[in-house]
């Protein structure tokens, strides 16, 4: 951090009004903060810009001031995250070749592509593909899309989601993976990582908005530009190119090789479906590519323990959004990401606000301010690969990730049913306050594999995420289908995009509510000697189980 952009924090922090050493977080406080975090001045807090370097400087000063104590490698505020940044120039070449006839796409339009090789050029020629169905293989659950097909030098074409995602009664597919509720199977990354394990060249996904739970426009928002961890040269992916092919542009394509796609998503939902050639269609695309390796960084910061310190309580947020972008119809160019996820780090200045305020800690508590998750949550999995505080000892993650700013609600969202105890501490917590849980209402979505904590799942960390776009709020003011016109509106016009903004309809005393729940949840973990788990049928139970020893 620059003496300079240390200068900016402290003169941010200083600018915030000190709060009474209340027991409840304050709405005022937490717009405070996001008007703050989602100024300008942050230039949309893209990972390795400037905006970065003021927004990195921001949160070490408001932890500082706020009393925390460094909670990274050595005695620092910060954990080190190489990333790797690539972004597609101009199309040089681009399109389909089916008889003889060549068909060009239009990125933006007809197909979505970037890439994480660090090269200087994105060249695939002639490349056959060849539709994998769901493109899953789960032995666990007798289910293999690959049949041992070579996808070597072709690209692999898929569905989005999981097999049973339309599945009906009757059909193979129908429950084989929790019903409507998504899988990891179902989640684009893991499609993309299993074609590269396989040796594809490249991997479209095919885009429908009921099954990726968001639309078109969310997947073109990143322009081309992509961001990995810094890889050695064997853990390279061997995909040239990685994305999304328009829902009409793929009908064509199909029809092209004269394929049925509604008939093929069909086959797929069967465990005999085997792969299938785009007969006769080849796929060229040769772009430049700006690449170079970025250092970003998370931000942590520690309240110690006074009894058992190597036991940590973990809260996350992640304070990186898109950057500057094209002018929207308003003329604003940064898309800074207020709510996504400004609020929750918001919440996260309150939450440690208010343990500072009371008794110390039994157990040592961690917050952690990630970057790069709108990149594919790397800055959690960076530290989740390379842990400063132990993760066998990591008593849970409670993440925030989108609040709902439309006013208190008489219940709140649960993301991931059946997974783990903390949804049980979840349900005290929220009667207390006088609400109940309601079960996500679009499980599709996998919005349990969309957020930071689910790094941490992975290592076998119980987990419990608060995600305001996970279904629709009971609000006091207009009951559940106010709270559907907030997903809607919210997820349809300003999800990652520039109209992210605080504005004078934002009503905080919900988010407030559901802050309070996360800090009622850390502080009962953070003063006991309980360990949250997962409940049984849980795919994280045996992870967290390997290191019982840990934990006596």
């Amino acid at each position: 951090m620059t003496i300079r952009t240390l200068g900016l924090a402290l003169a941010l922090t200083a600018a915030l009004p000190t709060p009474l050493a209340a027991q409840t977080t304050d709405p005022q406080q937490l717009a405070l903060s996001v008007r703050t975090l989602a100024s300008d001045l942050f230039e949309g807090r893209a990972p390795g810009t400037v905006g970065e370097e003021r927004t990195i400087g921001y949160l070490v000063g408001r932890f500082q001031a706020l009393g925390l104590e460094p909670g990274g490698p050595d005695g620092q505020w910060v954990q080190s995250v190489p990333l790797l940044h690539t972004r597609l120039g101009k199309a040089e070449k681009l399109g389909i070749a089916q008889g003889g006839v060549t068909t060009d796409w239009t990125v933006g339009k007809h197909v979505y592509l970037s890439t994480l090789q660090p090269k200087d050029k994105v060249a695939v020629d002639a490349a056959p593909l060849v539709f994998v169905g769901y493109g899953v293989s789960a032995p666990e659950r007798g289910w293999d899309d690959y049949k041992g097909v070579d996808l070597k030098g072709k690209v692999a074409v898929f569905l989005i989601n999981d097999p049973d995602f339309e599945a009906t009664k009757g059909e193979e597919a129908f429950g084989a993976f929790g019903g409507r509720a998504m899988t990891y199977y179902g989640r684009w990354t893991y499609k993309f990582e299993e074609a590269a394990r396989r040796g594809a060249i490249g991997a479209l996904i095919v885009h429908d908005t009921s099954g990726a739970g968001y639309g078109w426009n969310v997947v073109v928002s990143p322009g081309g530009e992509n961001y990995d961890l810094v890889r050695p040269a064997d853990k390279l992916t061997s995909l040239a190119v990685q994305g999304w092919v328009e829902g009409d542009a793929a009908k064509a394509l199909f029809a092209g090789a004269r394929l049925d796609l509604a008939a093929l998503r069909k086959q797929a939902r069967s465990k005999a479906f085997r792969p299938v050639e785009l007969t006769g269609a080849r796929f060229s695309a040769a772009f430049p590519v700006t690449q170079e390796v970025v250092q970003s960084a998370n931000v942590l910061a520690r309240i110690p323990g006074t009894k058992r310190p190597d036991e940590t309580v973990m809260y996350g947020a992640h304070w990186d959004a898109y950057g500057k972008g094209a002018p929207d119809a308003q003329g604003r160019i940064y898309r800074a990401g207020a709510n996504d996820d400004a609020l929750g780090i918001a919440g996260l200045f309150e939450i440690a606000r208010a343990f500072k305020a009371g008794p110390a800690p039994d157990r040592s508590v961690l917050f952690a301010a990630w970057t790069a998750e709108e990149r594919g949550l790397l800055g959690s999995e960076h530290y989740a690969q390379n842990p400063v505080w132990p993760l066998d000892s990591t008593v849970a993650n409670l993440t925030l990730d989108i609040l709902q700013t439309a006013g208190k609600a008489k219940d709140v969202i649960l993301v991931g049913k059946g997974q783990s105890t903390l949804e049980d501490d979840l349900a005290k917590a929220a009667a207390a306050q006088g609400r109940v849980v309601t079960q996500e209402s679009l499980p599709e979505r996998g919005l349990f594999y969309r957020a930071d904590h689910f790094s941490m799942a992975k290592r076998g960390v119980p987990v419990l995420l608060l995600m305001g776009i996970a279904g629709a709020s009971d609000l006091v003011e207009g009951g559940r289908a106010a709270g559907q016109a907030w997903v809607d509106a919210y997820t349809g016009q300003c999800y990652h995009q520039a109209c992210d903004a605080i504005g004078p309809d934002w009503k905080l005393d919900g988010a407030a509510q559901d802050v309070d729940l996360l800090l009622d949840i850390g502080r009962d973990l953070a003063t006991s000697t309980r360990w949250p788990q997962w409940k049984p049928g849980s795919e994280f139970k045996a992870v967290r189980d390997k290191s019982a020893a840990a934990r006596r």
